[in-house]
């Protein structure tokens, strides 16, 4: 689920001080041991409608938002490939580069080489090169003499033609890997620029799902505070309906009463013994709405809060990483949380910030799935243990028990 950010739930805080408020921990034992009634308190049907209809865009958004980026991620790869391809070529040509130079040195050495034996024969005096052709006596004697030292040199200038093709050979080798270079300079230039255009398209795109993100919560603040006033007038009616029965000395509400003859949902309060701590979370669970679809980290985190334990952020996977640690079912408690820190269950944002719920006892888990959910832990460890597999622990390292 998506990362919990304290600062978008300031604005909620009156609001859920007075939920918090009205579901005590003597008043929600009373409130929520009766489920029929507990779950009448709903929202208005036009409000509803109205948030679906926002949530919908919003994922429509967020898909959009989501193929920008795949796009993107794609375009990138090529284009580190592409830059892979500029350095290995440029490797090449500073192969060659130095091959052309060390060729360029042995043709210089066997030119010096040749001169040297040039210059060493004139100073010998005698028949050497020079003295032979300054003592031709005519053109005939003079090509023949010149056919005598081409003869004597033959090797050298062999030597040297060889060098030079050599040469020639690799000048022409850089040239080609030079072009290929440039072209791949330009294949990247154009992907930067492809790049650059995404991001900006992404930017449009984020703001339209930001704006819609902002519709989407005060939707869900209407939600809420209808909620509210639904629970506040149920309370006043219980209320109403436990004074006439005292009136008639008929006290009805008893711990027969409120044991409900089996009729309560496993993991409801009263079904979990413990610490006043584990009871007040079970509570808060109960009493805490959802702070919208993947929101999962932020939903247990006002419950701990609202339950007076303590402010613990972070994202499901921060959470799951932090604080549990095992999979043992005995050392399994209630108020522990269960998580996982990556799932494919439920797309992207299973897979990048995983999921976390609350062991409310009695077997179950209750969790933020854009609407509160109440799952076996079998159920919840066949879902979303699919990938990095479901532990628990302490939240923060409290333990509540």
């Amino acid at each position: 689920m998506s990362p919990n950010n304290d600062s978008i739930f300031t604005q909620e805080l009156s609001r859920r001080t007075a939920l918090k408020a009205l579901f005590g921990a003597a008043s929600a034992a009373v409130l929520f041991g009766l489920p029929a009634r507990a779950h009448a308190a709903e929202a208005s049907q036009e409000t509803a409608d109205k948030l679906n209809a926002a949530q919908a865009q919003l994922d429509e958004v967020q898909a959009q938002l989501d193929s920008i980026a795949n796009e993107y991620a794609a375009l990138a790869n090529k284009n580190a490939q592409t830059l892979n391809d500029i350095e290995n070529v440029q490797g090449k040509i500073d192969d060659t580069q130095a091959q052309i130079d060390e060729k360029k040195a042995e043709l210089k050495k066997k030119r010096n080489d040749l001169s040297d034996r040039v210059a060493a024969s004139y100073k010998s005096g005698g028949t050497n090169i020079l003295s032979l052709l300054l003592a031709s006596g005519s053109f005939e004697e003079l090509v023949a003499n010149a056919h005598y030292v081409e003869k004597i040199n033959k090797s050298d200038r062999d030597a040297i033609e060889d060098i030079q093709t050599i040469q020639a050979e690799l000048d022409a080798q850089k040239t080609e890997l030079e072009a290929q270079k440039a072209n791949l300079e330009k294949l990247k230039d154009q992907q930067t620029a492809q790049m650059q255009d995404m991001q900006a398209k992404q930017q449009e795109v984020q703001t339209v799902l930001n704006g819609l993100s902002d519709d989407v919560k005060e939707l869900m603040a209407q939600r809420d505070s209808e909620i509210l006033a639904a629970a506040q007038a149920e309370e006043a009616a219980r209320k109403a309906a436990a004074a006439a029965a005292a009136a008639n000395k008929n006290n009805s509400y008893s711990g027969g009463s409120s044991s409900g003859g089996g009729s309560y949902a496993p993991g409801t309060p009263q079904q979990n013994a413990g610490s006043g701590k584990q009871q007040a979370v079970v509570n808060a669970c109960y009493s805490t709405p959802s702070p919208g679809q993947n929101w999962c980290a932020a939903w247990v985190t006002n419950v701990f809060r609202n339950a007076g334990v303590g402010y613990f952020g972070g994202n499901a996977c921060d959470m799951f990483n932090a604080w549990c640690y095992s999979s043992d079912r005995s050392a399994l408690q209630v108020g522990m949380i269960v998580a996982d820190s990556s799932h494919s269950g439920t797309g992207a944002p299973g897979l990048i910030y995983g999921h976390v719920g609350i062991y409310v006892g009695g077997g179950i888990v209750m969790s933020n799935e854009g609407a509160i959910t109440s799952k076996s832990l079998d159920s919840f460890i066949s879902f979303y243990g699919t990938g990095s597999g479901v532990r628990w622990g302490w939240l923060g390292g409290i333990a509540l028990s």
